[in-house]
């Protein structure tokens, strides 16, 4: 008979020996680590925010303490040490609170208030400032993801206003195209006052900064103004330059002192040096002068330097100023055959201008002529010069210069550009002749569409190009259509099937505006063009136009509408000037330097 243990009533001694497996132990680390990962970021979050909103609440009360003494003062000393109004409150301090360094910026204003009249208004306000705003901007540079706050206060005085002896200046911040520039950093220097007076202050969303209730005093305001990325414009002593174009500011009792300075985004210059056939020509000198005067009798120029290529016959310039720059080589082994764009040339703000330098071995003596057209300034290609001398003469021919398109009115379908007065194609929105010459959005029952679109027909340069810069009239269009108005996108290629359209920067996302009409550098290389034109407006009732449109270009490294004529004589030389469509030009000139050169402008037939 079986035992109760042998028939399993009775438990029986053997041990269950299962335990955890590998992957489930891993499974069990990797849980842990997630949640313990989880619950450390939101601990650290919790700290970090907690830090923060510590540093801002020591920021507030620090900023309202600053306030409030300022409150406390006498009216007569609520102002900027060396300021004004001048003052007891330093421009700029550094101040700690719960163990974290602050930096307070404390700007004090004048304020005219227009209830009781304006300096130099109507009525005309004989104490103009007539209370004061108190600004107090605190920063922490130390602190995490700190956001600079500003508070701002009033304080009047307690007794009646009296006539001042004192003036106003305003200064009037705009960029090259006369807007408004907001955030300038200006400037002030009075050194003949006690205590001097200097001022840093921003111009506001108007471009102005107005200091009332200023001492007065002749020329003895310097002024400068610039931005991050911009230029410089600032006032001059006559001490310096005896003749200063914009000398230091003058302020007189109870006048207002008007003065702009005109800055804008910073530029760059790519500058080479070639033959006719691109070869680079290394290690050239020449100068590079600017228009812009800083003083006359005897001009002083803002910019006149004297520069030199390298041994691959390149250089370049960084933060150049927006100018019209005459590049002029002083190498006695080369003449100067041309450049591209013609020279001189002008440089826009915020912009990447490329300029070759086309030079020729010297032979003395040499004549380089450039054909314009009187109109638009554009160089002339293909016009026939010659210089005569007594029974002597010399033909050349200036190269490519510009292609253009004036009128539209043939209508569309033309792939290749023939005839003058077509184009492509349209999106249908579009008016091209109405008025006359001009294409304008379509106007249906008084109303002009929002938007419109044309694309014109095949420019064929003749061989691989460089292009330079568009062009079109008018620049101005009606303030109502809108910023850009009137756009422009590009494409070239050198199969005559491959159309893609970009902007300035080479891609389809811009476009091509006042701002910046120098052609991406892309298209060089290419022989076929097109543009497209966008046209839209934010008022129906107000439509842009175009009249003109032109781009210039070159083949290879042939300067467009110039000519060099080398190995001439010191003495007096006939020019006759012909091109087709434009009165013949006849003029004279006496060479008397080794190197000489003279503009021809030609007037369209009439």
């Amino acid at each position: 008979m079986a035992s109760p243990k042998e028939i399993g009533i009775l438990p029986s001694n053997r041990k269950n020996k299962h335990g955890f497996t590998l992957m489930e132990t891993v499974i069990a680390v990797m849980i842990f680590i997630i949640v313990s990962v989880g619950v450390y970021s939101v601990f650290t979050r919790l700290v970090r925010l907690s830090i923060i909103s510590k540093q801002k609440i020591a920021a507030t009360a620090l900023a309202n303490e600053q306030l409030e003494i300022i409150r406390n003062l006498t009216y007569s000393d609520i102002g900027i040490q060396a300021g004004i109004p001048v003052g007891l409150i330093p421009h700029t301090q550094t101040l700690t609170r719960d163990g974290i360094p602050f930096t307070l910026e404390t700007t004090i204003r004048n304020i005219d208030d227009p209830f009781d009249g304006t300096i130099n208004g109507d009525p005309n306000d004989l104490s103009p400032a007539d209370y004061k705003l108190v600004e107090v901007k605190i920063d922490c540079n130390s602190c995490i993801s700190f956001q600079p706050l500003t508070f701002t206060s009033f304080a009047a005085p307690k007794n009646l206003e009296t006539t001042s002896s004192n003036g106003a200046l305003f200064v009037h911040v705009i960029d090259s195209f006369g807007q408004p520039v907001q955030g300038a950093s200006i400037h002030i220097e009075n050194n003949d006052e006690f205590p001097a007076i200097a001022i840093d202050e921003t111009s506001n969303s108007e471009g102005t900064l107005q200091i009332v209730d200023t001492p007065p005093g002749t020329e003895n305001y310097e002024i400068t103004v610039t931005k991050s990325g911009f230029s410089t414009h600032q006032t001059v002593s006559t001490e310096e330059h005896e003749n200063p174009l914009k000398p230091h500011a003058t302020v007189a009792e109870q006048t207002v002192t008007d003065i702009s300075f005109s800055i804008d985004e910073l530029s760059s210059l790519a500058i080479s040096s070639v033959t006719p056939t691109c070869t680079p020509v290394p290690f050239i000198d020449f100068t590079l002068q600017g228009s812009k005067l800083i003083a006359e009798d005897p001009p002083i120029y803002k910019y006149q330097e004297s520069l030199q290529t390298n041994a691959s016959g390149l250089l370049s310039l960084a933060n150049m100023e927006w100018d019209t720059y005459t590049p002029t080589p002083i190498e006695p082994t080369y003449a100067l055959a041309g450049s591209l764009p013609v020279s001189p040339f002008t440089l826009s703000p915020n912009a990447t201008q490329n300029v070759q330098l086309v030079l020729e071995p010297f032979t003395p003596n040499t004549l380089l002529i450039t054909v314009e057209d009187s109109g638009t300034s554009l160089p002339l290609a293909e016009s026939t010069v010659i210089i005569t001398k007594e029974e002597e003469s010399t033909t050349l021919v200036t190269g490519r210069g510009f292609l253009q398109q004036t009128s539209w009115e043939g209508g569309s379908g033309q792939e290749i550009f023939t005839d003058e007065t077509k184009f492509f194609t349209s999106d249908g929105n579009v008016e091209i002749n109405d008025p006359v010459g001009e294409i304008t959005l379509l106007q249906t029952f008084g109303v002009y569409a929002e938007s419109g679109e044309i694309t014109s027909s095949t420019f064929d340069t003749g061989s691989a190009s460089n292009f330079y810069q568009l062009s079109w009239e008018p620049q101005d269009q009606p303030t109502e259509t809108g910023d850009n108005s009137l756009t422009y996108q590009l494409a070239s290629n050198n199969d005559q099937l491959t159309w893609n359209f970009v902007g300035p920067d080479g891609t389809s996302g811009t476009y091509y505006t006042t701002a910046d009409k120098n052609i991406h550098a892309g298209h060089n290389g290419d022989r076929y063009i097109r543009y497209n034109i966008f046209f839209s407006t934010e008022n129906t009732n107000y439509t842009p136009n175009l009249a003109e449109l032109a781009f210039t270009f070159t083949s290879a490294c042939s300067p467009p509408g110039q000519v060099l004529f080398q190995g001439l004589s010191l003495d007096e030389y006939t020019i006759t000037v012909d091109h087709a469509g434009y009165q013949t030009a006849i003029d004279s000139i006496t060479l008397s330097q080794p190197e000489n050169s003279h503009l021809i402008q030609l007037s369209p037939n009439e």
